[in-house]
């Protein structure tokens, strides 16, 4: 449904209806011009040609720099989700099941089925705070479980997983030898701190997503890395060699500028992101929308008792505004999904929609 509704919303486009687009996390900032920059220099310099499967050496010691890990435990793969790819791809393509706590970016359950893998998904409630129920996890791990996936901060709810229940994941993972993989993408920009999967030891090896899409508002360049142990980093550069063999240098470029330029550039950022949360959650609040408050960009996540988000999304639609339905992402037919990433003034607009439609 969430595909369908944005061809949809393309066709209206198309037809020159307005559409305000909510349903994508795309963001509309543009790219820093500095990082624009970095890359028309490098591509001037004639950095245009094949180089490492596993990245630029500048770019991966600038990662394990800011991640305390050393440069051989980073690999750079053409945006984050083809590194999810890579890794379910060599962890799933024997079979087994992964578990993914629920709402859930549909990308994961797609890539498992994909490989024809099982996918094992675990409900968490608004009411409960989104909490992940350690009893219930632990149940559901069994001899074939491979993988637990977490999105931490979390597409859709825009939550951060508290540390506690994180401990708790990772000392059932270790003890039940399941390799957690912890999509960090949203991290760098989360308005509170968000523990990393990179601060445990133990006995279990787990690995990183990040990328640069959500915190440079870099989501058409594609690049995004991996962290993991040795061993696996090869593997994935060994896929890299056979499939997109290099991330384009210049991008690596434009990219590393970016990690120069963090603090300044991300805080930006995250600073007109707030706003637009805090704005979108007075506005459904004051509707009577139940929802938990966002803890980092682009989403939020509201309920309201009685309603067909599918139905919902299709008469937004015909209104000019485009959200996701909670459906797309679990069974959460009462929730729709909206993504803060357009213009301060059109989300406005479109949330008096969003609320006249269903006062």
């Amino acid at each position: 449904m969430l595909y369908e509704i944005n061809e949809k919303a393309l066709k209206l486009e198309s037809e020159g209806k307005k559409i305000i687009r909510l349903n994508l996390g795309d963001p509309d900032l543009a790219t820093p011009p500095e990082i624009v920059e970095a890359a028309y220099a490098a591509m001037k310099a004639g950095k245009t040609k094949y180089s490492s499967s596993y990245g630029e050496k500048k770019l991966r010691e600038k990662i394990a720099e800011l991640h305390g890990v050393k440069a051989e435990n980073v690999v750079i793969t053409p945006g984050s989700k083809w590194g999810i790819f890579a890794t379910m791809f060599l962890m799933m393509k024997g079979g087994g099941n992964v578990i993914i706590p629920t709402p859930y970016w549909t990308a994961y359950d797609l890539i498992a089925k994909t490989l024809g893998a099982q996918t094992k998904l675990l409900r968490t409630e608004l009411e409960n705070d989104w909490k992940v129920d350690l009893d219930k996890l632990e149940k559901l791990i069994d001899k074939d479980t491979k993988m637990i996936i977490l999105n931490n901060p979390n597409n859709p709810t825009s939550k951060v997983m508290d540390a506690k229940t994180l401990d708790g994941i990772v000392e059932i993972a270790n003890k039940k030898k399941i390799t957690i993989l912890s999509d960090e993408v949203y991290a760098t920009i989360a308005f509170t701190k968000t523990k990393s999967i990179l601060g445990y030891g133990g006995d279990c090896k787990h690995i990183l997503s990040n990328g640069f899409s959500k915190t440079f508002t870099m989501t058409g360049w594609r690049i995004g890395y991996i962290i993991a142990n040795k061993p696996f980093i090869d593997n994935i550069t060994k896929l890299n060699q056979i499939t997109i063999n290099n991330v384009p240098v210049f991008i690596q470029e434009a990219a590393l500028k970016g990690l120069e330029m963090r603090e300044k550039l991300s805080s930006k950022i995250k600073e007109v992101y707030e706003e637009r949360a805090k704005m979108a959650s007075k506005t459904l609040a004051k509707a009577g929308f139940a929802f938990s408050k966002p803890e980092a960009p682009f989403y939020v996540f509201p309920k309201r008792d009685g309603l067909d988000s599918e139905k919902f999304t299709l008469e937004m639609l015909d209104k000019g505004v485009a959200v996701a339905p909670g459906t797309s992402f679990g069974d959460y037919r009462e929730h729709f999904r909206i993504s803060l990433t357009a213009p301060s003034d059109d989300i406005k607009v479109a949330l008096d929609k969003i609320c006249e439609a269903v006062g």
